[in-house]
């Protein structure tokens, strides 16, 4: 058996004239050798860090972030190549394309990751072939988390990206209808080092290949994952195209340009296309030994939950807290959430960039606000209440997903560990007077928290449902129910 090997070799891209950022499909352009600039070149070259941002059109905090990673994101590479003229061989990151983008893959190679800046992974594909015509492109990020991998690729907040686990094995406990968290996948694909395994666990009902396969989800095995997340975490997020055609047969120019076609996450508003699009109830409760999920048969309060994207083990962790929740589409009005008369008012976390979801969500929440409800958010609902608070986010390198993340809250120094799905960041120093900060990464300082202190409002960054700890946050529930109770509570 021929074992695929992570394969780096770079395809053709053409060189970029001024005011043109493209690959040209099926064509194969010969490479010119020339010095790649470093970052700080650029930047000086075009006058700094704010005449850079405005030149690209991208924001000053993600020039910084160029700078801190050494690389521009592939992402970046169209809007500076049509600004500045510069060649794609002129970038950091960008590595000479290979004189021969037609050649055959490699012996045993069945799928392949292809990467913005024309590098290929090849691998063997499984789960649903992709379609000749369209493979799913997206944002290629990392998932640290040793456990949960259908929970993960059923998280809304995972749509746009392709996820690559760094966990070696994954499928080994199968998949089963009661472990995912929205019913329609969103995630674009996934890559894995090792071959899916055979599941082995009392509860899995179907091995997780078929399961991929009948929900339409490509993957591929065989990568390198660690030098996949190493280049990711010194160069940034790359767009990328995971192509496992049925076929066999690989359009390789195309597919490279097609992956740097794709705009990224910045400015896609995401989070209208995994929500409800009606209301509904929700009443059942947490997963436990050994009866499953149970039903909430006695609410002491009424919550409405607005789902951006919502998971749904948070609306059970709320059920399970005592509350009869309502779940309401992301563009719903503060007048369409407040007419159900709720204790107690609930964002979401979901997918996608928060300041293109703010355009409608920020004014829903901002009445809400003004009304006195208590609040509490999670992940983008965090983002989104730090919007309507008057603060600004920012788009990180590599972003915060798996299980493993610590994160201190500032009241009593304390330390969870948490779960975490975000590539978006809440600006602490943009915030105001009246909004404090009550959590932090330790992995990089960013925050994690914010609390009102003239309001019942709080909001993290991370997933208390998710339990990680496995009940380190599970607190923040209990601390908006006393909310709701008019009762103090500690940040934790």
């Amino acid at each position: 058996m021929v074992v695929c090997r992570a394969d780096t070799r770079h395809l053709s891209g053409k060189k970029f004239p001024a005011g043109r950022a493209h690959l040209a499909l099926g064509n194969s352009f010969p490479y010119a050798p020339a010095m790649a600039l470093s970052v700080d070149d650029i930047i000086r070259r075009l006058g700094g860090i704010e005449p850079t941002a405005e030149l690209t059109g991208v924001s000053t905090e993600a020039v910084r972030k160029w700078r801190q990673a050494r690389a521009i994101p592939s992402r970046h590479w169209p809007k500076l190549i049509a600004a500045t003229g510069l060649t794609l061989n002129s970038l950091p990151g960008a590595t000479p394309p290979a004189t021969s983008p037609a050649e055959a893959p490699p012996a045993g190679a069945t799928a392949a990751l292809v990467l913005a800046d024309g590098a290929v992974f090849w691998g063997r594909g499984f789960g649903a072939p992709t379609a000749p015509e369209c493979p799913p492109a997206g944002e290629v990020c990392f998932n640290t988390g040793m456990t949960g991998y259908q929970e993960t690729l059923t998280d809304p907040s995972y749509a746009g990206q392709i996820i690559i686990f760094t966990f070696p094995h994954i499928g080994n406990v199968g998949a089963n209808p009661e472990d995912i968290e929205a019913a329609t996948p969103a995630a674009r694909g996934l890559a894995v080092r090792q071959d899916i395994t055979a599941p082995s666990n009392w509860r899995a009902r179907l091995p997780l290949d078929e399961w991929l396969k009948q929900h339409g989800i490509p993957g591929i095995s065989g990568l390198d994952t660690r030098a996949l997340t190493i280049r990711i975490r010194e160069r940034g997020a790359p767009s990328g195209v995971l192509a496992y055609p049925a076929d066999g047969r690989f359009d390789l120019p195309a597919l490279v340009a097609q992956a740097a076609a794709w705009p990224g996450l910045e400015g896609m508003d995401l989070a209208r296309e995994v929500s409800c699009t009606q209301s509904y109830e929700w009443d059942e409760t947490r997963w436990a030994w050994p009866a499953g999920f149970g039903r909430q048969s006695e609410p002491r309060h009424h919550v409405v939950a607005v789902d951006y994207g919502a998971k749904r083990n948070i609306l059970r962790s709320l059920a399970s807290a005592g509350c009869r929740v309502t779940v309401v589409p992301a563009m719903a009005t503060a007048e369409e959430i407040l007419r159900h008369r709720p204790d107690g008012v609930f964002l979401s976390n979901g997918p996608g960039d928060p300041a293109a979801t703010a355009a409608y969500a920020v004014p829903a929440i901002r009445e809400v606000l003004a009304a006195g409800v208590p609040l509490f958010g999670i992940c983008l609902g965090h983002q989104l209440l730090a919007l309507a608070l008057g603060g600004r986010t920012f788009k990180m390198a590599h972003g915060h997903r798996g299980a493993n993340q610590p994160v201190k809250a500032l009241e009593s120094g304390k330390i969870e560990i948490t779960s975490q799905n975000h590539g978006f960041a809440v600006d602490p120093e943009s915030l105001p007077d009246s909004v404090r900060v009550t959590h932090v990464s330790l992995f990089d300082g960013t925050n994690e928290g914010i609390a009102c202190t003239d309001r019942p409002v709080f909001a993290v960054q991370y997933h208390p449902e998710a339990s990680p700890g496995p009940s380190d946050a599970h607190h923040l529930f209990r601390r908006f129910m006393a909310m709701i109770e008019g009762r103090d509570a500690p940040a934790h």
